[in-house]
C-alpha cells in the first residue's frame, strides 16, 4: 500500500503543478477588477480642524480678524474642507457666540448676594441673530436630558437659563454649530462634520434633523469623533446603527475611516457594509507633527499616502504653544501653509500629488464591481491555492502529497461554511509562505543537479574530512565545475526563474483576499509574521536536513548529538536579535532608520516607486552572489537562507492589499532590477579579490620559508 500511494504521489505532482497554474491563471481577471476599482478614485481633499483654528485665535489680539484672515490663507493654500465638531457651551463660547456664567457670577455681576440654594447655568447669547440660531437647538438638547431650560435677559441681551451645574452643561453634546457651519459654506468650504456617540440615547429624529440641514450644505461625508458611530451603544438593544445606515443612505453620505487608530472605532465596520462601502480613507496630521516636522516631511507623508496607501482625505490638525525661546506665542499654521503650497525650490503636497495624477477636490469612495463570475473563478484560485500548499508538505514528506491535498480540500469546504474571511486568508498565507518556500527548493535542486559527481577536497582547517560528509559541515569541498563566466549565466537564469515560480504566489494573494473591506482595511490580512518567518525556517530546513548525502533521519540524528558551545550560544543570541529587528520592520508599523528615509526619499523623487530596502540592498544581491558561489562552493548553499527574505518578500508586497496592485508589481519588479545589478557587483568584487588572493597568497606563503 505505501508503495502504490507513493506512486499514486509521483503520478500526481505534475497534475497539482498544472492546478496550480490554472488557480494563477483564473485570478488575473479578478486582479483586473481590482485595478480598475483603483482607478476610480484620483481626487484627494485636504480638510483642516476648525476648533484647532479656533483655539489659535484665542491666543490674538482680535480673535474674530484673525480666524476671517486664516480662512482665506488656508483656502489659498490648497485646503477646501473644514472638520466640525459636535459643539457644546464651551466651544460656542471660544466661538464668541455665548458667555456662560454660573449663579454666583450672575450675582455678582447684578450686585447680588450669592443665591444659597441655586447653582444654574447662565447663558447670555452674543446677538439677536445668533440666539435665533441657536437657542431651540440647546433648548432641544438639554430638555430631552430632563434638564429644564427657561428664557432670560441681562443688560438688554438675550440668554437662557439652563437648571444644571456649569460643569454638567458644559459637557453636553449638540449638533455642529449651523453659524460655523452657514459661515464657512459661504465663504466656499466644504464641510466634514464630526459626529460621536456622546449623545445617548441615540435620538433618530435629532439625527434627522442634522442630517437634512448637513445635506442643505452639500455635505457628502461624516467623520466619527471618539471610540464609537453614533448608535453603538444602543444598537444592541435597538438596531440604531440599521437605523442611522438608512439615514445616511436616504441623503446620500458616506464615512470617512481613520489610517492606524489604536483601536477600530465600535460599529465601524457594520456602519461601512450598510452604507455599501461608501468610505474614503484619511490620514490624521497629528498637531505636533504639523508643528514639528518640515514642509518636506508633511508634503512626502501626504504623497505616500495617496500613492501607496489608497488614502484621499489629509487631516490637517492645529497646534498653539507658548514659545521661552522666541518669547511670543506660536502656532503651526505658518508650517501647514509651506508643506501644502512649498515654494520656489521645492514643489508642495498639492502640486506633487497633481503631478501624480491626483486633483485636488473631494474625496470619493471607491467603486467596485463583484460580478457573479467572480465567484467560480475565485473556488479555481482557491483549489490552486490547496495543490500549491500540498506540494509544499510533500517536498518535505512525500508520503503526504495527496493525501494533504485531499484533506486541504476537505478542511477548506469546513471553513467556506464556518467563516470565509479565514479560509481565504488562510489559503492566500498558505500560498504566500508555499511558493517563495518551493522556489528555493528547486533553485537547490538545480544547483545540485549542475554540481553532481564534481566534488573535490582542498587543503583547510577540515583536511581529512570523508567526500560522504554533509554538505554544510564539509565546508571546505569545491566543486570541478564550468568557468565564472558559464557560471554566470546560470547564476542569473536560476536567479530569475527563481523569482518567477516566487511570484506564482503573488495571484492567490490578490485572488483570494478581492475583497473591498481589505483595500479599505475594515479587514487586515493577518499572518503577516509568520510569512515573514516560515519560509526562512523552511528553507533552513530543507538545507541542513534534506541537501545531504544521508538520510534525514542521519542528519536529524547529528544535529541532535552536536556539543553546545559559547560560541553556538552567542551566534544564537545575535540571531535572535537579527531575527527580532527583522520582525520590528514588517508590517505597517515598522520603523525604518533615518539613512532608509533618506534612500528612500532620493528613489522617490528618481524613480516614483520605492522599492523595498531588504529586496534589493540585500537580498536579492546575496541571492545572486550566492547562486554563483554555490556552483563552486558547497558552503555558499547557506546564502539561500539569507535569500529566502528577499523571495517572501516580493510575496509579501502584494499583502499590503491597500497598496494599489501595479504600484506592487513596479516595487517588486525594480526590486529584482536594481538587486541583480548590485549582485553583479557584488560578483564581481568577490572575483578580484579571489584573483588577489589566489595570486599573492602563495607567494606570500614562499616568500616567509
Amino acid at each position: 500500500m505505501f508503495q502504490s500511494l507513493q506512486k499514486w504521489n509521483r503520478k500526481a505532482r505534475k497534475w497539482l503543478w498544472l492546478l496550480t497554474i490554472v488557480g494563477v491563471l483564473a485570478a488575473m481577471p479578478i486582479g483586473y477588477l481590482r485595478v480598475q476599482m483603483e482607478d476610480t478614485s484620483n481626487e484627494v481633499e485636504f480638510i483642516f480642524n476648525y476648533k484647532d483654528l479656533l483655539q489659535i485665535s484665542a491666543y490674538q489680539g482680535n480673535p474674530q480678524a484673525f480666524t476671517a484672515e486664516q480662512l482665506d490663507h488656508l483656502k489659498e493654500a490648497g485646503i477646501g474642507t473644514m472638520a466640525v465638531f459636535e459643539s457644546t457651551l464651551d466651544e460656542l463660547s471660544l466661538a464668541r457666540r455665548l458667555t456662560i456664567y454660573n449663579s454666583s457670577q450672575i450675582a455678582t455681576l447684578q450686585n447680588k448676594t450669592a443665591p444659597l440654594n441655586e447653582n444654574y447655568t447662565y447663558v447670555l447669547f452674543a446677538d439677536a441673530p445668533t440666539r435665533q440660531s441657536l437657542s431651540s437647538m440647546i433648548e432641544y438638547v438639554f430638555e430631552r436630558s430632563g434638564i429644564n431650560v427657561t428664557p432670560w435677559t441681562f443688560d438688554e441681551r438675550e440668554g437662557l437659563i439652563i437648571e444644571t451645574p456649569v460643569e454638567n452643561a458644559v459637557v453636553k453634546r449638540m449638533p455642529p454649530d449651523p453659524i460655523a457651519l452657514q459661515n464657512l459654506h459661504d465663504r466656499g468650504f466644504q464641510l466634514l462634520p464630526r459626529l460621536s456617540d456622546r449623545t445617548r440615547p441615540y435620538d433618530a429624529e435629532l439625527v434627522e434633523r442634522m442630517l437634512q440641514s448637513f445635506q442643505d450644505l452639500g455635505i457628502t461625508r461624516i467623520l466619527f469623533d471618539g471610540t464609537a458611530v453614533p448608535g453603538y451603544e444602543d444598537h444592541a438593544a435597538d438596531k440604531t446603527l440599521n437605523a442611522f445606515a438608512e439615514q445616511l443612505n436616504k441623503h446620500g453620505m458616506g464615512i470617512a475611516a481613520i489610517e492606524n487608530l489604536k483601536a477600530p472605532q465600535k460599529g465601524f465596520n457594520l456602519l461601512a457594509n450598510l452604507t455599501h462601502y461608501n468610505v474614503a480613507r484619511l490620514y490624521s496630521l497629528s498637531d505636533a507633527d504639523a508643528m514639528n516636522l518640515t514642509p518636506d516631511v508633511i508634503a512626502d507623508r501626504f504623497l505616500l499616502a495617496a500613492k501607496d496607501r489608497n488614502i484621499r482625505m489629509f487631516y490637517i490638525n492645529g497646534q498653539v504653544l507658548r514659545s521661552v525661546d522666541k518669547a511670543a506665542i506660536i502656532n503651526s499654521l505658518d508650517n501647514t501653509y509651506h508643506a501644502l503650497k512649498g515654494d520656489e525650490d521645492v514643489k508642495g503636497a498639492v502640486a506633487q500629488l497633481e503631478q501624480q495624477g491626483f486633483k485636488n477636490g473631494t474625496a470619493k469612495a471607491f467603486k467596485y464591481d463583484n460580478p457573479s463570475w467572480t465567484k467560480p473563478f475565485k473556488a479555481v484560485v482557491a483549489l490552486g491555492a490547496v495543490a500549491l500548499i500540498a506540494l509544499l508538505i510533500g517536498q518535505f514528506i512525500p508520503v503526504l502529497l495527496l493525501p494533504s491535498f485531499f484533506i486541504g480540500l476537505i478542511g477548506s469546504a469546513g471553513l467556506f461554511v464556518l467563516s470565509h474571511s479565514v479560509l481565504e486568508q488562510g489559503l492566500a498565507l498558505g500560498a504566500g509562505i508555499a511558493a517563495p518556500t518551493l522556489a528555493l527548493i528547486w533553485a537547490l535542486g538545480r544547483v545540485r543537479l549542475h554540481t553532481e559527481g564534481d566534488l573535490r577536497m582542498v587543503g583547510g582547517p577540515w583536511r581529512g574530512k570523508s567526500e560522504n560528509s554533509d554538505a554544510l559541515f564539509g565546508g571546505q569541498w569545491v566543486f570541478e565545475g564550468p568557468r565564472a563566466t558559464r557560471r554566470l549565466t546560470m547564476a542569473i537564469g536560476l536567479f530569475v526563474s527563481t523569482s518567477i515560480i516566487s511570484l506564482l504566489g503573488v495571484p492567490f494573494v490578490f485572488g483570494l483576499l478581492n475583497n473591498i473591506t481589505y483595500s479599505l482595511v475594515l479587514q487586515q490580512f493577518r499572518g503577516v509574521s509568520l510569512l515573514h518567518l516560515a519560509p526562512i525556517a523552511l528553507v533552513a530546513l530543507y538545507l541542513f536536513l534534506y541537501t545531504g548525502t544521508q538520510s534525514v533521519w542521519t542528519n536529524i540524528r547529528k544535529l541532535l548529538s552536536l556539543q553546545i558551545t559559547v560560541l553556538w550560544v552567542v551566534a544564537a543570541g545575535i540571531l535572535g536579535a537579527v531575527g527580532m529587528y527583522y520582525l520590528s520592520r514588517t508590517g505597517n508599523s515598522g520603523q525604518a532608520t533615518g539613512l532608509e528615509i533618506m534612500f528612500r526619499n532620493l528613489l522617490e523623487t528618481t524613480i516614483g516607486v520605492r522599492p523595498r530596502f531588504k529586496e534589493f540592498l540585500f537580498a536579492h544581491p546575496l541571492f545572486l552572489l550566492g547562486l554563483f558561489l554555490s556552483l563552486r562552493y558547497r558552503v555558499a548553499w547557506i546564502l539561500f537562507i539569507v535569500a529566502s527574505i528577499g523571495q517572501l518578500s516580493m510575496v509579501d508586497t502584494f499583502a499590503h492589499i491597500h497598496t494599489p496592485l501595479y504600484i506592487s508589481f513596479i516595487r517588486v519588479l525594480l526590486g529584482l532590477g536594481i538587486g541583480a545589478i548590485i549582485g553583479l557587483v557584488f560578483i564581481g568584487v568577490w572575483q578580484l579579490v579571489e584573483g588577489v588572493w589566489r595570486k599573492w597568497v602563495p607567494k606570500m606563503g614562499k616568500s616567509s620559508v
